[in-house]
C-alpha cells in the first residue's frame, strides 16, 4: 500500500475516459487515492481572467464545468471507488499544466489516454500525451484507444503479465522497481524482453516468436548462441537485487535478436502494461529515447514510460 496517488488526466474524450477507468483499477490495486485532473478549456480559462480582472459581482463564481460533471457522475455509478477520490481543475497548456500536478506530491503516476479531443483520427499518440511522456517527473502510463487493443486470442488485459524493457547496462532502477511493484499489486509475471543485434545470415528470423524461459531454468552449458545466453547471463545479474525485494513476483527472461521496440510491440498484444524507461539516465535529455516512443506509439496496451526519478539511479549498471 502506498499514499502516493494515482493521477487520472481527462477532458471528457472517450481516449481519457478509458484512461481514467484504467487509473480508477491502479489505484484500487495500491490501495491509494485518485486524483482526477482536468484542464479547463480556453473559453473557461478567459473566463475566469475576466470576472477576476473586472470584479463584476453580476458575474457567477463559478463557471460551467460539463466535463468534471460528466466525470463525477461516472465515478458515482462506479462498482468501487479508491479510498479518497479527488478532482481538481487546471488551467494552462494541458502539456504544462499536467507536469505541473505530477511535480507537486510524488504521484505513483499520471494516467492519460493516447489522444484527446483535440487529436487527428490518424494519429496513433497525441501531442500532449508524448509531451507529457516525455517531461513528467513521475511514471506515464498512456491508455490507446480501443482500436489499437489487438490482443492475442484468449488474453485477459487485468490478468495479463507486466513487460519489462530492459537494457541491463542503462535501465534505471527506478523502471525494474515499477515494473515489479505493478506485477506484485496485480499479482501477476514479470516478462523481462532484452534484444540483441547479430549479422544478418540465412539461419535469423528476425520475425519468428521469442521464448521465454524462467531464471532458474539458467544454465552454463544450456542451448542458445553466445550472444543470448551472455544477455539472459546479464539480466540475471541486474535482476537479482529486485527479485530480492519482490520475492513473490514471478520472473520470466527473454532474450531476442532484433529490434527492442518491435519485440515490445508484439508482446503488448498479451500484456497487462509494457514498462519501459523514458531515456538513458547520464544523458539528462529531454527528449524521449526511441525505444519508448516507438512503443508509444505502435503498442496495443497500456504502456508506462519510467524516467530516472533518484540521482543515482544505475550508476552501477
Amino acid at each position: 500500500m502506498t499514499h502516493a496517488p494515482v493521477i487520472a488526466a481527462v477532458d471528457g474524450s472517450d481516449h481519457s475516459l478509458r484512461a481514467l477507468e484504467w487509473a480508477r483499477g491502479a489505484a484500487l490495486r495500491h490501495g491509494t487515492g485518485l486524483l482526477v485532473a482536468h484542464v479547463l478549456p480556453e473559453t473557461s480559462q478567459l473566463y475566469a481572467g475576466r470576472r477576476s480582472a473586472l470584479h463584476d459581482p453580476n458575474e457567477p463564481e463559478q463557471y460551467a464545468d460539463p466535463v468534471g460533471d460528466h466525470v463525477r457522475g461516472l465515478l458515482e455509478t462506479a462498482p468501487e471507488l479508491p479510498p479518497e477520490v479527488r478532482y481538481e481543475a487546471l488551467e494552462g497548456s494541458v502539456p504544462e499544466a499536467l507536469r505541473v500536478i505530477a511535480a507537486e506530491g510524488a504521484p505513483l503516476m499520471l494516467v492519460m489516454g493516447s489522444r484527446g479531443r483535440g487529436g487527428f483520427a490518424a494519429l496513433l499518440l497525441g501531442s500532449s500525451s508524448r509531451a507529457v511522456a516525455t517531461t513528467a517527473t513521475c511514471p506515464v502510463v498512456v491508455v490507446p484507444h480501443a482500436d489499437r487493443e489487438a490482443r492475442d486470442a484468449g488474453s485477459e488485459p487485468s490478468a495479463g503479465r507486466v513487460v519489462l524493457g530492459l537494457h541491463a547496462a542503462e535501465t534505471p532502477d527506478d523502471v525494474l522497481d515499477f515494473a515489479f511493484a505493478e506485477a506484485a499489486a496485480r499479482g501477476t509475471t514479470v516478462q523481462v524482453v532484452s534484444a540483441y543485434a547479430l549479422p544478418p545470415g540465412p539461419a535469423l528470423v528476425i520475425d519468428s516468436p521469442f521464448a521465454v524461459i524462467p531464471p532458474e531454468a539458467l544454465a552454463d552449458g544450456g542451448d542458445g548462441i553466445p550472444a543470448e545466453r551472455e544477455m539472459l547471463r546479464s539480466q540475471t545479474e541486474r535482476l537479482a537485487p529486485v527479485r530480492a525485494r519482490y520475492p513473490q513476483v514471478p520472473v520470466e527472461q527473454a532474450a531476442v535478436p532484433g529490434d527492442p521496440a518491435g519485440r515490445l510491440v508484439e508482446a503488448s498484444r498479451s500484456a497487462a502494461l509494457v514498462v519501459v524507461g523514458r531515456h538513458h539516465p547520464r544523458r539528462r535529455s529531454l527528449l524521449m529515447g526511441s525505444v519508448a516512443h516507438a512503443v508509444l506509439q505502435h503498442a496495443h496496451g497500456p504502456v508506462a514510460v519510467v524516467p530516472a526519478l533518484h540521482d543515482d539511479a544505475a550508476d552501477e549498471a
